[in-house]
């Protein structure tokens, strides 16, 4: 069971420290900036915990396995870090700007799942988006 609970507390705890950092980021610095700095302390900590977790320490072969989606994924993150910035430099609150976004995120991610994996959606999961766009109304008025 815990190899089900930790990487969804992970997500979590770690999203809750990220979101803290980003309402941190001070308004006056360039947040292309904070997020250069961000990457090279993530690389830095990528290649480090990749030289503990693996056996054959060969990065250039690992390198050599990937594929777009590092690159894509890569791009994303910095968009995805970039807006939740700009969220809250617009004034958003902590407790709602992320909500906002994450229910938002929950929904299209239900129509990708069913448009593109050919996931199933079942009467719950309409009736679920239907109170998430519900909730989000209520936030936003």
């Amino acid at each position: 069971m815990w190899n089900y609970i930790w990487p969804i507390l992970l997500v979590i705890g770690s999203n809750t420290v990220y979101n803290i950092c980003a309402k941190s980021t001070p308004a006056e610095a360039n947040a292309f900036v904070s997020l250069s700095v961000t990457y090279l302390v993530g690389a830095f900590l990528s290649i480090v915990m990749f030289l503990f977790t693996s056996s054959e320490k060969a990065y250039l072969t690992e390198l050599r396995k990937l594929n777009w989606a590092s690159v894509v994924l890569g791009a994303s993150v910095v968009a995805l870090e970039f807006g939740y910035i700009a969220i809250y430099r617009a004034g958003w609150k902590v407790s709602v700007g992320s909500l906002v976004a994450n229910i938002g995120l929950a929904v299209i991610l239900i129509i990708v799942g069913v448009i593109f994996y050919k996931e199933l959606i079942t009467f719950k999961q309409i009736c679920g988006i239907m109170l998430c766009l519900g909730g989000l109304l209520l936030l936003n008025t």
